[in-house]
């Protein structure tokens, strides 16, 4: 049975803040009729499930001018028209700061005369009717239209195919450039029996929207299978690929039931220069993670309920928008007015939405089957936070001030050295990048225990 589901409207961009800039990739692939390569770089998709009931909304960005090409996406069901929608890239982009990894500053009192002082630093993150009389039947090399909708600028076909030769076939008649790749790619969701989503653009339709970039596409069914079909996005990529899933749930956080989730490192104290550089900070600490796990597992960057945040890297969505998004279960009555508050109660105190932020970086070798998911009861909080302490700069003349400059100087040592080994960078370089918080040279533990061996003897 599917979902028919009415839409609001919906749906993100490709800008990852903070993420790390490697080529990105989509659950599908391009087709193109232009000579030009096409290359989908960067992906982001939404993904809200409740028992058997998925609203999948997917993000790209690619190389490329806006010439005509289609996108071909792997679904479980023959979609009909109310189960796909277009929709607006500011949702993502909401969702995402929402979630995106953050800092958080603290400010060293005066030791003499206490008083703490606190700041949480946000991160540097016409449509065509559908056919009411049954669509042809066309049957070329095993592949069937099952069905054909114009909406928004793009005109979706819904293919069924039988021999994956066939469907590379069928494309290329109808005038598709077919990465070399694609046939072998196609074959395995063809022997499962899975349908073929292709959203092509309509340039005419495109250009009258006003928008320079594509909009991103939303569809919502009913199915067992809670998974992304990754493989297919290989097709035409140029290697390691990112993807950042954004996935919503009324139980508890979504985690990987075939490959392995790990929390991304996260609740270490950095140097403040990090604030000015988290952007090339963020992407190191996280290959260095990745590397570290053999470069198989999925990282989760943020669980949190979506009434609330703390600290907030931007505000929480709105009912509004988390509709605008597919979360179809959320009750009218029970949403606050206004998107400005960091707390939404949404009824009993906790939000009915979970949201889990996963980031995987994958490739043929070491992802070799397409991603599935498991809702779990886990409702834990966590969120990937960095932490900076500004020290005190002012005089302290008290006993307490001498004992905070004297730890001062291990602080800033460990803050170094956890950087390093977070990033893999060099300690020299992080020093001169510490400026005057940089460690002393000549003092830590090897130096300390030449002094003392000098002394002894002497």
């Amino acid at each position: 049975m599917q979902l028919r589901l009415r839409f609001a409207a919906g749906l993100m961009a490709a800008v990852a803040v903070l993420a790390a800039p490697a080529a990105r990739a989509f659950c599908g692939f391009y087709v193109g009729k232009a000579d030009s390569s096409l290359f989908n770089e960067a992906s982001q998709v939404v993904l809200v499930r409740d028992g058997e009931r998925t609203v999948v909304t997917m993000s790209n960005d690619y190389k490329g001018p806006l010439t005509e090409f289609a996108l071909v996406v792997p679904v479980p069901v023959v979609l009909q028209r109310g189960q796909i929608h277009v929709g607006e890239r500011k949702y993502i982009e909401r969702l995402d700061a929402y979630s995106a990894p953050r800092l958080v500053e603290y400010f060293d009192e005066n030791p003499c005369q206490p008083k703490r002082l606190y700041k949480s630093m946000r991160s540097a993150a016409p449509a065509g009717a559908a056919r009411d009389d049954e669509a042809p039947r066309r049957r070329s090399h095993g592949v069937k239209v099952e069905a054909e909708y114009a909406i928004g600028e793009y005109d979706i076909l819904i293919l069924s195919a039988e021999q994956s030769d066939g469907l590379e076939l069928w494309l290329r008649e109808n005038g598709y450039r077919i990465p070399e790749k694609a046939s072998q790619a196609l074959r395995p969701y063809i022997q499962q029996d899975m349908k073929f989503f292709v959203a092509k653009v309509n340039l005419k339709r495109q250009k009258a929207t006003g928008f320079n970039y594509l909009r991103p596409l939303q569809m919502a069914y009913e199915s067992e299978k809670f998974m992304l079909p990754i493989r297919l996005g290989m097709a035409n990529a140029r290697g390691p690929q990112d993807l950042v899933i954004y996935a919503m749930t009324r139980g508890g956080r979504v985690e990987s039931s075939n490959y392995r989730t790990v929390k991304v490192p996260s609740n270490m104290d950095l140097p403040v220069f990090v604030k000015g550089e988290f952007s090339s900070v963020y992407p190191a600490l996280f290959e260095r993670a990745h590397q570290e796990e053999g470069r198989r597992a999925i990282f989760t960057e943020y669980v949190w309920d979506m009434g609330w945040c703390d600290p907030c890297a931007a505000d929480p969505l709105s009912a509004e928008e988390l509709r605008a998004l597919g979360v179809f279960w959320l009750d009218e009555q029970s949403q606050p007015q206004g998107r400005r508050s960091r707390r939404l109660p949404m009824g009993g105190g906790a939000s009915p939405v979970v949201l889990t932020r996963m980031h995987v970086r994958y490739d043929g070798e070491h992802f070799p089957e397409d991603l599935v998911f498991q809702v779990t009861n886990d409702r834990q909080n966590f969120q990937s936070r960095y932490v900076l302490r500004h020290a005190w700069k002012g005089e302290a003349k008290c006993e307490a001030g001498k004992q905070y400059f004297t730890a001062l100087e291990e602080r800033h040592r460990t803050e170094a050295e956890t950087l390093a080994k977070l990033t893999g960078w060099e300690l020299d370089t992080i020093h001169q990048k510490m400026g005057d918080d940089a460690p002393s040279k000549g003092k830590g533990k090897a130096k300390k225990d030449e002094v003392w061996y000098e002394k002894l003897w002497k």
